[in-house]
């Protein structure tokens, strides 16, 4: 099985950029507001599923699951899509991210 990492969501994410160019405009530093604020909403309809639905259903029926993974998909569609706003690459969010964890696994 392949690994599925940040370098091919981003193609994958510069492909449907590219397709619906002409209609949703360039990936601006200007739209970096309004592709986070839209990032939220999908982290609530994330949050609506959890709430509602709740973890047994979410861990045991399949369609549910299927919701909640599919929202959680438009989370990092979203995440991705900030990450090429403003031009980072998936080594410096590596980079970062495990120098947050060396922190995180020495603060208390």
């Amino acid at each position: 099985m392949s690994r599925f990492g940040f370098e091919e969501m981003q193609a994958i994410q510069k492909e449907l950029q590219e397709k619906y160019r002409e209609k949703w405009g360039e990936l601006t530093p200007e739209k970096g507001a309004s592709y986070l604020l839209w990032m939220i909403v999908e982290a609530g309809e994330v949050a609506d599923i959890v709430k509602k639905e709740g973890n047994q259903e979410i861990l045991k029926n399949p369609e549910t699951r299927r919701r909640f993974v599919e929202e959680l998909c438009d989370v990092m569609m979203y995440f991705n899509d900030l990450m090429l706003i403003y031009g980072i690459q998936p080594e410096e969010l590596e980079s970062v991210y495990r120098e947050k964890h060396r922190r995180n696994m020495s603060r208390w």
